[in-house]
């Protein structure tokens, strides 16, 4: 019987040696873990069965016979990070962020420092321009003031601009902050906001994907925006430009179902472009107050009940609306296409409905032509 990642004591190594082979990325890695139970076992496996692993081919199998030299070299990142006092992190752990084991290009790895907790109750991504304004600055300041009584976690990426600001705000309001960095944790990046990254370890984290002592390339940035997407249960983009890593963050929480927000910003700036285009192609809600979130996430205050939903009741209701409504009740949410398809309703009659049906506060309408029931 294959030892389980709980019971084994070296499932640590052979997970770090198998992430850390050629050729492995978070799929193949899910893939071999998945069918062989485990790391370890995937390097005791005879050659006809882990041939058969899916996304496995003939040169992946070399892997197994550099079993000796990848152990030793994940044994040497074990002390490096025990002497440094970096967790490390395998999707395979309890303690790995559950908002992220489910996503396909998820991280396999993860290097922590500090005292937070990645398996938070509530979080909000913030991110925006590098170039921010002093307005995105003030508002940075109070989104984060104001999200204060929901007591989430603010995540977001140390960079300059938007990002700080966040991280700096949390910090004067007492909310822990997680900042995904594109570097690894020995080298903070920027350098000049190494105080702020200190301070807010006392009670949040700093999070990379980087191995201690690997090179820091362009290409980790645009990358680390998946984690600050994924952390996220929601995410605010307060400025960004028609171009940059912040709506590359937007869109990728968008495909990850998460609650995108944007602030909608001056016609005239360069820095609301990408808010703004993100509104009107419907991709975000438009952010006007912690309200927003809150309903969105069905979020109730600390010591405050939660409001009970009204029982859905379907006596009265016209036979098209009463199909719509079973849908989304089974469906939890669906595109305005989808309903359509699986209704039979034609588009046209269908948006009336949805729209008399919000208007009762029985539906919800989402970003990218997405409904779903609020009962």
């Amino acid at each position: 019987m294959n030892s389980t990642p709980e019971t084994d004591p070296d499932h640590l190594r052979y997970a770090l040696a198998l992430s850390q082979a050629p050729k492995i990325g978070p799929g193949v890695f899910k893939a071999i873990v998945a069918y062989s139970g485990s790391a370890r076992a995937f390097f005791t496996l005879s050659k006809g069965k882990a041939a058969k692993i899916p996304r496995v081919g003939e040169k992946l199998l070399e892997i197994q016979k550099q079993a000796e030299s990848l152990l030793r070299k994940a044994d040497e990142l074990i002390e490096t990070c025990t002497k440094k006092g970096f967790q490390i992190l395998v999707s395979t752990d309890p303690g790995f962020p559950q908002r992220l084991k489910s996503l396909d290009d998820g991280p396999i790895l993860l290097f922590a420092q500090g005292n937070g907790n990645l398996n938070f109750d509530r979080s909000i991504g913030i991110v925006g321009t590098r170039s921010a304004t002093s307005y995105g600055k003030t508002v940075t300041r109070k989104i984060v003031e104001d999200l204060l009584p929901y007591q989430p976690v603010i995540v977001s990426g140390l960079a300059y601009g938007i990002d700080i600001e966040a991280h700096r705000a949390a910090l004067q309001v007492g909310l822990p902050t997680v900042a995904v960095m594109g570097s690894p944790l020995s080298q903070i990046y920027p350098a000049a906001h190494r105080k702020t990254a200190e301070q807010l370890q006392e009670t949040g984290l700093l999070l990379s994907e980087y191995a201690p002592g690997s090179t820091m390339v362009p290409g980790n940035f645009p990358a680390r925006n998946r984690i600050i997407a994924g952390l996220s249960d929601a995410l605010i983009v307060v400025e960004a430009a028609e171009k940059g890593g912040a709506l590359i963050t937007a869109e990728i929480a968008y495909s990850y179902n998460r609650e995108v927000f944007a602030v909608p910003g001056n016609l005239q700036s360069p820095f609301s472009e990408g808010c703004n285009q993100l509104i009107r192609k419907m991709k975000a809600g438009i952010y006007t107050g912690p309200g927003d979130v809150a309903e969105a996430l069905f979020w109730n205050k600390p010591g405050e009940e939660s409001a009970k939903k009204a029982k859905l009741d379907l006596n009265g209701r016209e036979e098209d609306e009463i199909l719509i409504l079973k849908l989304l009740q089974e469906k939890g949410e669906s595109e305005i296409d989808q309903i359509s398809h699986q209704t039979e309703i034609p588009l046209g009659m269908l948006s009336s409905k949805l729209l008399s049906l919000e208007f009762e506060g029985i539906v919800k309408s989402l970003p990218g032509k997405k409904f779903k029931l609020l009962l």
